[in-house]
């Protein structure tokens, strides 16, 4: 059998704009707008991309795990096994 794989990358970029003053505040935490990323906004992304992929008749949705951290990359594997048509037991004749 042979395997054949394509690579499509979709690439989230986090900005966070700090005005200087609030580096003066003892009380800001800086790096509270990255933990709402963590634990707000990227886990129900990842739902809903599973969801949606999990629709279509077929194919089977995976993470892939190459050793990189998930805080910084999360690979989904969509994959569907094909299968040979049917041979008819006649022969040709």
């Amino acid at each position: 059998m042979e395997t054949r794989e394509k690579t499509f990358t979709l690439r989230f970029s986090l900005l966070a704009n700090i005005p200087d003053e609030l580096w003066g505040d003892e009380d800001f935490e800086e790096d509270a707008w990255l933990d709402q990323w963590e634990t707000g906004i990227k886990p129900g992304l990842v739902r809903v991309i599973f969801a949606h992929l999990r629709c279509f008749p077929g194919w089977q949705v995976r993470v892939r795990n190459r050793g990189i951290s998930p805080a910084d990359e999360i690979e989904v594997v969509l994959e569907r096994t094909l299968s040979a048509p049917a041979r008819s037991g006649k022969g040709s004749g």
